[in-house]
Parts: structure tokens; C-alpha cells; sequence
């Protein structure tokens, strides 16, 4: 008898454990991660505004403990390459994607080998800010009405440039052309980086790019701003117009960075992203340079940006069905 109570204690015992033992050991991998390199895959070419901020932030969560996070940046399709690769990616911390709204518009536009909202978790969104409409600097205008009545007098002879059909860049554009009702030609290549070169050297006579990316090139006097494309204007541009107010009422296309993980990353690992690329995106010289960039800080919960995530694809969703945006190039 006492042989039997001691073998269902024991048996108990080895029940308790099992049970307990999951949570035991998601709380010692959150305690010990990362262990090795983390890949962060940024969907657009190396000197965009997305690439800048992954690296800065990649940089301080590396030194914080003790790991590289690499930065590799897979270009194409609108994005829609590297987000897919991460979508597919095994779901244990060591794979994330930072990427602009790319992520959702190239969803909305048609169909893709992943889907935003099923396919990641969001981890955190990084900022948030107007786009900047540029020019080719010997372009004959300096405002949004004198590009329009420029496009108007040449039907289909102004260009645009993007970082790919789908992509954030391109849908802003295509959504100002539409409402603007002149057409103009769609030239997309793999990234940002690739498109300001061609704008610069009048292959392409515009583009709206993030501060981050755009304003340097801007001081430099290799591209011209015409406006922002928030509906007021932006703080550290004031003189510069929004396309609103400059005869396209209305217009709004607000940017934004954020960093995922695959589905069904254990929220222990994101929850410890999050929080540790608050951190950093609160230290001193990143919120100098943001500041001065004109984009704002954000860092919110894995909860509050996935339901932002969901409002915008609900958004650009509705935009492509009533503007046909799905029938441009």
C-alpha cells in the first residue's frame, strides 16, 4: 500500500512538472534571449529612410545584449520580397522585418504571399511622419499647383518615381494623381535610394520621400521640396506647404516604420523587443535626430499597433476600390 502511494505521488509529481515546465522554460528563453545574431530583414534598398532607422535601432538593441542584429535588406516587387521571406521565417525572435506601411499597401493593391495581419505579429511602430513631395531641382515649379498645371498641359508627360508597385511611395503618389485628376506616368524601382538618383538627374520628374531619407538630399540642393503631404504643416518645415492647402483638398498620407516578427513568435520575446526598442528610440541623439528629421517617436505596444495595422489595411483597401488604384502600373 505504501509502495502504491509512493508511485502515485511520484506519478503526480511528474504530472505538475510537465505542466509547469512550459512556462518555466519560455520565462528562461525570455531571460536569455537573443544567443546569437538576429536577422532583421528590411524590405527596401540600404539608405532609405526604413534601412536608417532599422540600423539605428538594430545598433543600440546589438550593444544592449550583446548580439548582432544584421540588417539585410531584401529588395523588389514593392517590398513584397522581403516581407514575404520574413513572413515565412521560423517564429522564434531570431527573424524580424522593420518596414513602412509597404507592408499593408502591397496587400491592399492585390493579392500577396502573405497577409499582414494573419502572417505577423507586430512588435512596435517606430515613428511617424509626413512624406515630402520632391522635385527634379531644374523642374520649371515650386509648388503642388504648378506641378499639376505642368502635368496638364503635357498629359502623360510627368513621371514618377517609387520604391515598387504597391509600395507606400507609390500608393501616395497614385492616390495625389488621382485626386488631382491629371495622369501621370508610374516608374517604379526597387527602392527609395533607387528612385532619388533619377529624380536628382531628371529621369523622373518626382517623388515623395520620408525626412529621414529625402531632407539631406534636399539641403544638398539634388532635390527640390514642394510640400509635405500631412494635412497641416510639418514643424520643422513650416514655409513649406501640405498638398492640402496647395489646390489638392483633402490629400493625406501619413508615414510611418515598424518592426514585426513572424506569427506565433512567443508574445514573452516581443513584449522584450518592444520594450527594448523604446529604449532605444528614447535615447538622447535618436530623438535629436528625429526631431530634426521632423519625425516623431512612437514605440506603442505589440496590442495597439496591431490594431493600427488592421485600420490602415481596412483603409487602403477602400482606397484602391474606389480610386482603381489596382489598375495602375
Amino acid at each position: 500500500m505504501m509502495r502504491k502511494a509512493g508511485f502515485v505521488k511520484r506519478k503526480f509529481i511528474s504530472i505538475a512538472a510537465l505542466l509547469v515546465a512550459p512556462g518555466a522554460l519560455h520565462a528562461q528563453t525570455q531571460a536569455t534571449y537573443p544567443q546569437r545574431p538576429v536577422r532583421v530583414i528590411v524590405n527596401v534598398s540600404a539608405g532609405g529612410g526604413v534601412d536608417i532607422l532599422a540600423r539605428i535601432v538594430g545598433a543600440h538593441l546589438g550593444g544592449t545584449w550583446g548580439h548582432p542584429f544584421v540588417i539585410d535588406n531584401r529588395t523588389g516587387a514593392g517590398g513584397s520580397i522581403g516581407t514575404e521571406l520574413a513572413a515565412k521565417a521560423t517564429p522564434d525572435g531570431y527573424t524580424l522585418l522593420v518596414s513602412s506601411s509597404t507592408v499593408i499597401t502591397t496587400a491592399a493593391i492585390r493579392p500577396q504571399g502573405y497577409d499582414p495581419v494573419r502572417d505577423f505579429q507586430a512588435v512596435t511602430r517606430l515613428n511617424s511622419n509626413p512624406y515630402i513631395v520632391c522635385v527634379t531641382p531644374s523642374l520649371p515649379v515650386t509648388s503642388i499647383k504648378e506641378l499639376i498645371a505642368l502635368a496638364k498641359s503635357k498629359p502623360g508627360g510627368l513621371s514618377y518615381g517609387s520604391a515598387g508597385t504597391g509600395s507606400i511611395v507609390h500608393m501616395g503618389s497614385a492616390l495625389l494623381v488621382a485626386m488631382a485628376g491629371v495622369p501621370m506616368v508610374h516608374v517604379p524601382y526597387k527602392g527609395v535610394s533607387d528612385v532619388y538618383p533619377a529624380v536628382a538627374s531628371g529621369q523622373v520628374n518626382w517623388v515623395i520621400g520620408a525626412p529621414l531619407s529625402a531632407m539631406p538630399l534636399v539641403r544638398s540642393g539634388r532635390l527640390k521640396a514642394i510640400a509635405v503631404t500631412g494635412l497641416t504643416r510639418a514643424r520643422v518645415q513650416p514655409d513649406l506647404p501640405t498638398v492640402h492647402e496647395s489646390g489638392v483638398p483633402g490629400y493625406e498620407v501619413i508615414a510611418w516604420f515598424g518592426m514585426f516578427a513572424p506569427a506565433k513568435t512567443p508574445m514573452m520575446l516581443v513584449d522584450k523587443l518592444q520594450a527594448e526598442t523604446k529604449r532605444a528610440l528614447q535615447a538622447p541623439e535618436v530623438i535629436k535626430r528625429m526631431e530634426a528629421e521632423g519625425t516623431d517617436i512612437i514605440g506603442n505596444t505589440p496590442q495597439v499597433f496591431a490594431g493600427e495595422v488592421k485600420a490602415e489595411l481596412d483603409k487602403w483597401r477602400e482606397v484602391v476600390r474606389k480610386l482603381g488604384l489596382n489598375t495602375q502600373g
